[in-house]
């Protein structure tokens, strides 16, 4: 749920979302496909609750006659309690309360695979996990954001913490970090930046400015477009991609669709790294980005499973 300033714009984020929540799936080995819903709100004035619940509502409805082929979830603007309102009126529906039977907020899995990817990047660039000292900026203090930056902080991480809600400043205080605004985050020294608000905020005015080593978080769609992959590369900054990283929501969803056991789903969200080492050896080998070598890896594994379902592979479009 998101202010847009027009349909089109929701309609492309939608197409954006879809597209990366594809790639995230694959990469991560999930037997899930890769749709995305947006509910548009106004952009910049308020949403009255009435407003919100009938609109959630709404969703629930079109959610209902897709017969299960679509099960939403927890993500930017929702909360468990609008899951609950959803649940309402369809059963298809993830990341319910443990109440009401479901695995609760996602976005702790989500924080913990940033971390792990973190760590997996540390590990390639400066040739240990280790987190004590590295400098580490996380931008947007949202439910993801706020977690991945109590991690860094009980890791021993320096932090600079950023986002465009001032109230924010309360975190940095509890966590001993620096505050910064997101403008000028972009041009401070750091080994780590973790992006964990919304996308689209790497291109080339910005890519210009970064001082940071690599590049590692929870925001979707980082980059303004492909080729921006290889202006990082050529600035020896460590790009992870973006639906590597964040894949640690989706993963706990996926296991609360079986049996739901909650080692069994940090077990495997902690394997985000192993996946993240496998891509990054690949790029290496095969002397490519970071980006190209995760889409490959989801391409071989959507067409592994087209074949092993009998079907024919098309490659993903949005």
């Amino acid at each position: 749920m998101w202010g847009y300033d027009d349909s089109r714009a929701a309609l492309r984020d939608a197409l954006r979302l879809s597209r990366a929540m594809t790639y995230k799936a694959a990469v991560a080995d999930l037997p899930l496909g890769g749709g995305k819903g947006v509910i548009m709100t106004p952009s910049g004035s308020r949403f009255p609750s009435e407003r919100r619940k009938a609109a959630l509502l709404d969703f629930a409805d079109a959610v209902e006659q897709l017969h299960g082929t679509y099960i939403t979830a927890e993500d930017v603007g929702t909360s468990s309690r609008d899951m609950s309102v959803i649940a309402g009126a369809t059963r298809h529906v993830a990341g319910l309360a443990r109440s009401r039977g479901g695995s609760g907020d996602p976005s702790p899995f989500t924080a913990l695979g940033v971390e792990v990817a973190i760590r997996a990047c540390c590990e390639r660039v400066f040739g240990t996990d280790a987190l004590s000292d590295r400098m580490i900026a996380v931008v947007g203090l949202g439910h993801v954001g706020s977690r991945v930056a109590k991690r860094c902080a009980r890791a021993g991480a320096k932090l600079v913490l950023a986002d465009t809600d001032e109230r924010k400043r309360s975190l940095a205080e509890e966590l001993a970090a620096r505050w910064m605004t997101p403008d000028r985050v972009l041009e401070a020294e750091l080994d780590v930046l973790a992006p964990c608000a919304l996308g689209g905020f790497l291109d080339d005015e910005t890519v210009p400015l970064l001082r940071c080593r690599i590049i590692a978080g929870a925001a979707n769609n980082q980059l303004a477009d492909e080729g921006i992959a290889d202006l990082l590369a050529a600035r020896a900054i460590l790009w992870a991609p973006d639906f590597v990283v964040n894949a640690g929501g989706l993963i706990n969803i996926a296991e609360e669709l079986g049996e739901y056991d909650h080692a069994t789903a940090r077990r495997r969200v902690r394997a985000i790294g192993d996946t993240l080492r496998q891509i990054l050896d690949d790029a290496e080998s095969i002397g490519s980005t970071p980006l190209t070598a995760a889409m490959e890896l989801a391409r071989r594994r959507l067409m592994t499973r087209e074949a092993s379902q009998g079907g024919t592979y098309a490659p993903v479009r949005a």
